[in-house]
């Protein structure tokens, strides 16, 4: 396998360029990111062999009909929880008949919705050889920003389980980790 060198090529590169090796497919399952995540994957030549589908599921009723999320989980922990990012993961995965799913739930902001979902909360899922990691970030700027910063942990997320390394070195933000098995 190549190796990819520090920051040398942009993270999405990295990431589609280990997919192809690995021989591996992709889908996402995002929120508050608005496809942002599948359209940075997109921007690499040559993807469509490993980008399978890519879901926005803005609202509850999105995430339940077409990621599977159980009426429960969103009545229970709301959208933007580790639940709703795990059951996101694993149902896009699913849908897509894909290796990796993630999933991206969170407040990009700004946020009347008080102070258990400040602006910036993001819960980032990837389902992908029978576990699924749920990250949670607290990010900071406009909305924009958040949803860039977003991207860029989902893309290190996938990254580091695709290289089995405990960091990115591409410097995304980190958040803490929670792994079940599914």
């Amino acid at each position: 396998m190549a190796e990819i060198s520090k920051n040398t090529l942009p993270l999405e590169e990295c990431v589609v360029k280990l997919l192809k090796e690995k021989g591996l497919t992709i889908t996402t399952a995002e929120s508050c990111t608005g496809g942002l995540l599948s359209g940075r994957l997109i921007n690499v030549s040559g993807v469509s062999e490993q980008l399978k589908e890519a879901y926005v599921t803005y609202c509850d009723e999105a995430k339940q009909k077409l990621l599977g999320v159980n009426e429960e989980t969103l009545a229970k922990y709301t959208a933007v929880s580790r639940e709703t990012a795990e059951e996101m993961a694993i149902g896009g995965a699913k849908a897509a008949n894909a290796d990796i799913c993630l999933s991206v739930t969170g407040v990009a902001g700004p946020n009347d919705e008080g102070e258990d979902f400040p602006a910036g909360l993001v819960y980032i899922g990837c389902c992908f050889g029978g576990k699924t990691v749920v990250r949670k970030y607290q990010f900071y700027g406009g909305r924009m920003e958040v949803r860039e910063h977003s991207v860029e942990a989902a893309l290190c997320l996938v990254l580091e389980l695709l290289t089995e390394k405990g960091d990115c070195s591409h410097g995304a933000a980190t958040g803490t980790a929670e792994e079940r098995e599914q």
